[in-house]
């Protein structure tokens, strides 16, 4: 019967420290399942992209009082938007006008090649928030040319021109984030973040001279702001009213004001009135104000993630991108994964960090089961599936975190049905008979694992500064390791079934660690072109991970190499060991980020997470083409529209769910483009 449970959370369930962790996330060789007849949750596909859509379980049993506070938060969120783009890249808001002008006013022939190359090409950018690929951070380039651009731009009397223009079709800021070693990672990054002609080491020197007024509760420097050189002189441009972002950020401020006064309980008004203060004066005490009222409002129906938060997009993890999801909590779901929180710090007491590394109180680790009603920003159409937030350490320790999991979402990628690559990449049928019966229980498991024991174990030595600090640009991928190490230890103990969480604990495990090592070693590969580096943080972690065990259990055998008819797959012989050594470097991760050691993180990833093995990438695309799904999947948000009475007050809500990409992203464009083309 628990088992049941779980399978069927998994069909609609799983699961953000600064932990963004997608779909794209997990392995993408996994089984398929079925494809609902009530909802259609596919909307198209185009190059490397599928677009899908969500219901909103749970609406109707919420009372009106409630319903307007989600549509006030949602909206709020849409306010916002263009904040991300610009964040993306300075000319992104620029580039997208345009492009919207001309797909909006062309009346010539929309039948040809290049003109649907161009559509799919604003499809492609409206994905990303920018010219950037939302995963890879490569620059996309349109197939078609130049001049075909603009005649278009002629046509429809649509001006584009200068660098925006120029950079659509030259090797320039191709990459928007660059992590990697031996270059200046902010110079050479397009992300917005930092005027063009700063450098890490500006950076460095300029937070080194910050200091907070209680060093116990370090300030989140850098995370509301734009840093540009005036004169010669290192200044920050702060995200707030009358400050950078003001016009965006004004109208946000309006909707969180109507959502105060709609809020379920003092707590959750409280909290946001906090949040509407720090976005009034940028004041980054508030925003830790905030932060630990946020997570102490645990009660109601309705929750909400909101402003500048996920570092990713920073080479050197100062910056937040702005993000929005709103939520509705699913009780019933929650109540029952709420066992991993209370068991917390019997997860602590038997990791095996080092006795000093363990903390000897793991507090406030909330987690529950949620459904999304609108997303914005860095986490649309790209959505994550899982938060864990805040992301100030000294707050996880004292006060302690919320994790959720995006249960409608999960839904939807589960029904919206899936290529079957297993059969493909599995090394035999014990294997994908273990991935078909426990596999979507162990990703599942593994997923809440990562947030709610990953991500709350482990503490700083003493005097050791935050770990955007010590480990710099290495920082966001040894974090998302260390959460995946503490998930796969305890996937593969007795424990889990003690707890009623599965009913056999060692074939959850057994599935877990084959799942983990296919994708970190093969199947996460068709995400990349021939002769990249492995770039993105949790790809990073994954490859790392994977490699390293690996590596350091070839002299027992314990993960096997087999090529058999041309084609390379890998058998774990020993899960007894890969348990041990995922101990060992999980212990040896969390000795890294507590004493801030800089050399060995580097060691470390650049050793075994950035390099391909260029022959296997190969096999592994030639491999990946008798597929035709798409890797890379996202979302359009349900629509709520409010009915008006006599008196033009709310009386009710409809959902109406958009028919296509396009037609969200123009509404978008017509009804929340809140800041200029250039900021």
């Amino acid at each position: 019967m628990k088992n049941t449970f779980f399978i069927a959370m998994a069909m609609c369930g799983l699961l953000f420290f600064s932990c963004k962790e997608n779909k794209e996330d997990k392995d993408v060789a996994q089984v398929e399942t079925l494809q609902s007849t009530e909802f259609d949750y596919n909307v198209e596909q185009f190059s490397d992209i599928k677009v899908l859509r969500y219901q909103i379980p749970g609406w109707e049993k919420l009372t009106l009082k409630e319903q307007k506070l989600v549509y006030y938060l949602t909206q709020a969120g849409l306010a916002g938007r263009d904040i991300m783009w610009d964040q993306n890249y300075r000319y992104n808001l620029t580039i997208r006008k345009a492009l919207e002008n001309v797909y909006t006013n062309y009346e010539g022939d929309k039948t040809t090649e290049d003109w649907k190359n161009f559509e799919t090409y604003l499809k492609r950018v409206w994905f990303s928030n920018g010219i950037h690929h939302h995963y890879s951070n490569d620059k996309m380039k349109p197939d078609f040319s130049s001049d075909y651009l603009k005649q278009l731009l002629t046509d429809t009397n649509t001006t584009l021109e200068g660098e925006a223009f120029d950079v659509l079709f030259n090797d320039k800021d191709s990459k928007k984030v660059n992590q990697a070693k031996g270059v200046d990672n902010v110079l050479e990054s397009a992300v917005n973040f930092y005027g063009p002609d700063v450098t890490n080491k500006d950076v460095e020197n300029f937070y080194s001279k910050k200091n907070s007024p209680d060093p116990k509760k370090p300030l989140s420097y850098g995370l509301n702001s734009q840093l540009v050189k005036e004169n010669g002189v290192l200044t920050e441009r702060v995200y707030k009213s009358g400050g950078l972002y003001g016009a965006a950020i004004d109208k946000i401020i309006e909707w969180l004001e109507k959502a105060q006064g709609a809020a379920e309980n003092q707590a959750q008004g409280d909290a946001l009135g906090l949040l509407i203060q720090y976005y009034k004066t940028g004041d980054l005490q508030t925003w830790d104000d905030y932060n630990v009222a946020w997570t102490g409002a645990t009660a109601g129906n309705i929750d909400y993630i909101n402003s500048f938060i996920e570092v990713y997009n920073d080479p050197l993890g100062y910056r937040g991108s702005y993000e929005s999801v709103i939520q509705i909590n699913d009780f019933d779901m929650s109540e029952k994964m709420a066992v991993l929180s209370e068991n917390a710090q019997w997860f602590e007491d038997n990791s095996p960090l080092m006795p000093e590394h363990k903390k000897k109180n793991v507090v406030g680790v909330t987690y529950k089961v949620v459904n999304v009603a609108g997303e914005a920003g860095d986490s649309s159409p790209s959505t994550p599936i899982g938060v864990n937030l805040p992301n100030a350490n000294w707050i996880r320790a004292s006060v302690g975190s919320k994790s959720v999991s995006l249960g409608n979402i999960i839904e939807a990628y589960n029904n919206a049905g899936n290529t079957g690559r297993l059969k493909e990449f599995v090394n035999d049928p014990e294997e994908e008979e273990l991935e078909e019966k426990y596999g979507q229980v162990a990703d599942k498991l593994h997923t809440a694992l990562h947030e709610v024991i990953g991500h709350a174990s482990g503490q700083l030595n003493p005097g050791v500064g935050e770990t955007k600090e010590t480990l710099k640009n290495y920082a966001s991928t040894l974090e998302e390791g260390r959460a995946d190490l503490v998930g796969l230890y305890y996937l593969y103990n007795p424990k889990l079934q003690e707890l009623g969480l599965v009913d056999d604990w060692k074939k959850v495990g057994m599935a877990a660690y084959d799942g983990y090592i296919r994708n970190g070693l093969m199947t996460q590969l068709i995400r990349l072109n021939i002769g990249d580096d492995v770039e993105e943080a949790h790809m990073r972690n994954r490859q790392w991970v994977s490699a390293w065990v690996y590596e350091h259990g070839k002299k027992d055998n314990v993960i096997e190499k087999i090529t058999r008819d041309g084609k390379t797959y890998y058998n774990i012989n020993d899960y007894e060991k890969l348990h041990d050594l995922f101990g060992q470097l999980l212990r040896e991760t969390q000795r890294i980020k507590s004493e801030g050691d800089y050399a060995a993180v580097e060691h470390l990833v650049e050793t075994y997470g950035v390099k391909v093995d260029q022959n296997l990438h190969k096999e592994i695309l030639e491999r990946n083409k008798q597929f035709t799904s798409p890797p890379y999947s996202g979302f359009v948000n349900p629509v709520l529209v409010p009915k008006m009475d006599d008196n033009n007050e709310i009386e009710s809500f409809t959902i109406e769910q958009p028919k296509t990409f396009a037609e969200q992203m123009m509404f978008y464009s017509k009804n929340y483009s809140n800041l200029p083309a250039v900021n």
